[in-house]
C-alpha cells in the first residue's frame, strides 16, 4: 500500500514535492518501506553512500523514519541516504529508550535529478498487529529543515507523539 507523507504546517521545503511510502509485510516478522521523494533532488544535503552500519543522531540531517507499535512500548528505526541505520526501543512515549536488538536492516538507495529512492527490509520479532508511524525529516543544501509525516499532531513536529502512529497493520495471515 502507498502513503503520502504531510508536511508540518510549520515547516518550509522549497526542494521536495512529494514523499510517497509504500508499505509491505511480506512475510511473517517482516516489514517493507520504500520512501520515494521527487522533487529537485539536487537542493537536497545527501550524504554520501557508505557501507550499511548503526550510527546516531541521524534525524539532525535528511533521515527516513518508521515508528512501529505493538502491544505496550514501540520501536524506532532511522534511516540514512548515507545507509546508517538506527533502531530504538521505548517503554511508552519518549521513556526508557535504548537501542534495541535488531540485527542489521538491508537498505538500498537510488537517485536521479527528480527522485530520490531509499529502501528498506526489516526482520520484526513477533506477527502481532502493528500501528506504524512514517516521517522523514529532509535538508536542504541551504540547511534548513523540514519534517514530513503521515499525520502531525498539534504544535511542534514530534513523531514519538501518538497521533503520528496513524497507519494499522492488521496480523498477518499467512497459511
Amino acid at each position: 500500500m502507498r502513503r503520502t507523507l504531510k508536511l508540518h504546517p510549520d515547516s518550509r521545503c522549497d526542494a521536495v514535492t512529494r514523499i510517497a511510502v509504500d508499505v509491505a509485510r511480506p512475510r511473517p516478522g517482516a516489514l517493507a518501506l520504500r520512501y520515494v521523494v521527487t522533487g529537485r533532488i539536487a537542493d537536497l544535503l545527501l550524504p554520501p553512500e557508505t557501507d550499511p552500519a548503526r550510527a546516531d543522531e541521524l534525524w539532525k540531517h535528511t533521515c527516513f523514519e518508521a515508528f512501529v507499535q505493538s502491544g505496550a512500548g514501540y520501536d524506532e528505526f532511522n534511516f540514512a541516504p548515507s545507509r546508517r541505520w538506527a533502531a530504538y526501543r521505548f517503554d511508552a512515549y519518549r521513556s526508557a529508550m535504548r537501542v534495541a536488538g535488531i540485527a542489521a536492516t538491508r537498505i538500498g538507495v537510488q537517485a536521479n535529478a527528480v527522485a530520490f529512492e531509499l529502501q528498506v527490509s526489516l526482520d520484526l520479532p513477533g506477527d502481532a498487529a502493528w500501528r506504524l508511524g512514517l516521517s522523514a525529516v529532509i535538508e536542504e543544501t541551504s540547511g534548513r529543515l523540514s519534517y514530513w509525516a503521515l499525520k502531525h499532531p498539534p504544535g511542534k513536529p514530534d513523531f514519538h507523539h501518538s497521533d503520528c502512529f496513524a497507519l494499522e497493520l492488521p496480523a498477518p495471515s499467512w497459511p
